[in-house]
């Protein structure tokens, strides 16, 4: 598996240097940096194409990957009517611009964008098999660190925090974290939950490598960097993720939607007893970690809260840092959708739902025949379970192969059985 062109030569290395760049404290910076050459690489492209572009070398941006952009841009500019609302100046908002949104939220649709340039999945697939291996080699050395009494961080790339800016947790570089005495794995990440989200997505895309042995060694190190995070939300992902794939990708058999009719009928007859399993499970769930619940639920607390003070377009930035009850966690933090209330008000709330949405409808018919478009859906809906536990703008840099797996699977052609929804850009190349 070798590299083609630019793009893919690009991301074949960045991937499988990951690990490089994380023990230089550069991760943080060059996500963005890599989103934004590519970003340039394919408007390049696009304003250099003629009619005599061969084909097999033509560069098309499906609907999908403009709904993205639409909702990035959207979301943008609440960011800057939330800043002048609260009287900021204009120096401020052009930082904010360019912390917040250019380095998080931008990402969200750029690399989908990029997604649309010539670049197989297989070798996408492959590269991210690669880094985790790196990554199940550093998992036993991490555990051995843990037991020598090492404080964490093992140390802090101060030169880069001053160069890329927000929290320094981006900055130290640890293989472990410890809490209440409990050791979790980091590998590559700021915190657990993060390695755990990334890992999920690895996961869904390692298991589509077309070698066996590969395959198994991605899905095996992605569920143990999972495993050794702790992280509720990604074990509970690792072992739903499977039955939900395939139930999506299965709607179209008469036999998936005869289950489903039998399972709705089901539900009805023991609604109030399935609640009170949910109920159950919820307690269960939240009692394995109460303190970071009770955190995480006191955050939430707080940003729907305060997000009354902006209702429409928010308050436009996160504090630095939250106030002492929250273990100086800032509050929008901790879940997406609060986050997007506090921060950019029913808004930006909006602009990512109806994305997301819009994505999950045209996967979910596309699925049914294409490849991609499965394994698309499934990283999708990583990002949904994910998105009510964690920021999604704040770890792109971290799981941004998912998003360029999602515009590939957006630029994938509508089945034959709905011929009605092929996009007018994809009749006009027939």
């Amino acid at each position: 598996m070798k590299p083609q062109n630019f793009e893919e030569t690009v991301i074949w290395y960045y991937i499988i240097g990951s690990l490089g760049l994380y023990f230089v404290g550069a991760l943080f910076v060059t996500g963005p940096a890599l989103a934004w050459l590519l970003a340039l690489y394919l408007i390049k492209r696009l304003w250099q194409q003629t009619d005599a572009t061969p084909a097999n070398q033509r560069i098309s941006i499906p609907l999908g990957v403009w709904v993205w952009i639409g909702a990035m841009l959207v979301i943008g500019l609440a960011l800057v009517i939330g800043h002048i609302n609260f009287g900021y100046d204009d120096v401020k908002i052009i930082k904010s611009f360019i912390n917040f949104f250019l380095r998080t939220w931008a990402l969200l649709a750029l690399f989908p964008l990029i997604g649309c340039l010539n670049i197989r999945p297989q070798l996408l697939y492959r590269a991210i098999c690669i880094l985790c291996l790196q990554c199940l080699i550093l998992v036993p050395i991490a555990y051995l660190l843990s037991t020598t009494g090492i404080e964490t961080p093992l140390y802090n790339v101060s030169l880069m925090a001053k160069i890329g800016g927000n929290s320094e947790r981006f900055y130290n570089v640890s293989l472990f974290s410890r809490q209440q005495g409990e050791v979790r794995l980091l590998i590559f990440a700021p915190w657990a939950p993060a390695l755990a989200f990334a890992g999920s997505v690895y996961f869904c895309l390692a298991s589509q490598d077309s070698d066996k042995r590969w395959r198994w060694i991605g899905m095996v190190s992605s569920a143990v960097m999972i495993w050794g995070s702790a992280s509720r939300l990604g074990l509970l992902c690792l072992i739903s993720l499977p039955f939900l794939k395939a139930i999506a990708t299965h709607l179209s058999r008469p036999s998936v939607q005869i289950l489903a009719g039998i399972s709705s009928f089901a539900a009805g007859l023991f609604g109030p007893q399935l609640i009170g399993y949910a109920r159950d499970f919820k307690d269960y769930f939240d009692s394995q970690r109460a303190s970071s619940s009770n955190l995480r639920e006191l955050l939430q607390r707080m940003a729907l809260y305060q997000w009354q003070e902006a209702p429409i377009w928010g308050h436009g930035i996160k504090a630095p840092r939250g106030p002492a009850v929250t273990n100086f966690m800032p509050v929008g933090s901790h879940h997406t959708w609060l986050g997007l209330l506090y921060v950019h008000g029913i808004v930006g709330f909006i602009a990512l739902a109806l994305a997301m949405l819009y994505s999950f409808i045209e996967l979910l018919i596309k699925a049914q025949k294409s490849r991609a478009a499965q394994t698309g859906l499934a990283i999708l809906l990583v990002l949904i379970l994910f998105s009510f536990g964690e920021n999604l703008e704040t770890l792109a840099y971290l799981y941004w192969p998912g998003l360029l797996m999602l515009g590939i699977a957006l630029k994938e052609p509508f089945p034959a059985i709905f011929p009605h929804l092929k996009p007018q850009f994809n009749q006009s190349q027939a």
